[in-house]
C-alpha cells in the first residue's frame, strides 16, 4: 500500500484551464460589481467615490491574473490501480487520496463555458466526510476516459464502497 502516500500527483490540467477560470472569475467581478452598486444603495454607477471603483478594480484585475496562473500550477491529479490523487488550491493547498476500494462513484460535467473551451470535470464519490474529490479543467476527452477508466477499476473492487 505505498502507493496511498501523500505525494504530489503526476498530470496538470489542460493548459485551457486558465481561460476557463479567467472566464468564471470575469462573471464574478461583473456579478461584484453589480452587488457593489446594490449594497450602496446608489442608482447612479457615478456617484460613489472613485476611489471605491479604483479599489475594486484593482483587486478584481489582480484577481483575475493571479487566481488563473497560481491555481494552474498547483492543481494536479493522477490515477492510479488503487487509488485517486488531487492536489488543489490557490491560496490554500489541498491534497486529497481516494482509495479505489472506497469509490462510490464517478460523475463527468461539462458547464456551458467548459463546453465551449472544450473541458469537463470528474468528480470522484466516497464515503469521506470531507466529500467529492473534484477534478475540474480537464481536456474533454481525458476526463472521459478517465471516467470510464474508473469506473471499470471501481467495478473490479470487491465490497460497497463504505
Amino acid at each position: 500500500m505505498t502507493d496511498l502516500q501523500l505525494r504530489d500527483p503526476v498530470h496538470r490540467v489542460s493548459t485551457k484551464a486558465p481561460v476557463l477560470w479567467v472566464c468564471l472569475a470575469l462573471g464574478q467581478a461583473i456579478i461584484g460589481a453589480v452587488v457593489l452598486w446594490l449594497v450602496t444603495g446608489r442608482w447612479n454607477w457615478f456617484s460613489m467615490p472613485w476611489w471605491v471603483w479604483v479599489l475594486y478594480v484593482v483587486v478584481a484585475l489582480t484577481y483575475l491574473v493571479l487566481m488563473p496562473m497560481i491555481r494552474y500550477r498547483v492543481h494536479r491529479w493522477e490515477s492510479t490501480e488503487t487509488a485517486v490523487f488531487i492536489q488543489t488550491g490557490w491560496l490554500t493547498l489541498e491534497r486529497r487520496i481516494a482509495p479505489m476500494s472506497r469509490v462510490q462513484t464517478v460523475d463527468f460535467e461539462q458547464g456551458a463555458i467548459s463546453r465551449i473551451v472544450g473541458l469537463a470535470s470528474v468528480t470522484v464519490t466516497t464515503a469521506s466526510a470531507a466529500g467529492p474529490l473534484k477534478i475540474h479543467g480537464l481536456d474533454k476527452d481525458v476526463a472521459q476516459r478517465l471516467v470510464d477508466e474508473l469506473t471499470r477499476r471501481t467495478q473490479a473492487e470487491p465490497g460497497d464502497a463504505t
